[in-house]
């Protein structure tokens, strides 16, 4: 079954000629578990913009950085555990703050008189002047 059912999925064929790639070196980088590609019924290779966005990381990260399949493979999976990180932290923030919310008191409300008095000032014996 096909995933993200609904969206633009691109053949094969099509992600090799726009990326200037042979569709061999696509099937390498789902054999090296980089890409994964979802299926149609007849088991041709579909991939989404999602696919799409991350073979362009990996085309960036072997052609402009030179970085070998070994790395590509340590950096994609490390950038996933920083989105999912993030992704928790937001959440966390979230909950604080909505536990915060929940917990807030208002200000206490400053006493206001009608004439102001000055409160005198007294001096304890022997302290003072």
């Amino acid at each position: 079954m096909a995933k993200g059912r609904g969206k633009a999925a691109y053949m094969i064929s099509a992600v090799a000629e726009q990326y200037g790639i042979h569709p061999q070196t696509l099937r390498l980088y789902e054999r090296e578990g980089l890409l994964k590609p979802s299926r149609s019924e007849g088991n041709t290779r579909l991939y989404t913009d999602e696919d799409l966005e991350i073979l362009e990381v990996i085309l960036h990260l072997t052609r402009d950085l030179g970085v070998n399949l070994a790395g590509v493979e340590i950096i994609l999976n490390m950038r996933a555990k920083m989105a999912e990180m993030q992704r928790q932290i937001e959440q966390f923030v979230a909950t604080l703050n909505q536990e915060l919310a929940s917990h807030a008191r208002p200000a206490p409300r400053e006493e206001k008189t009608l004439i102001p008095v000055a409160r005198a000032q007294t001096t304890l014996p022997g302290r003072g002047e």
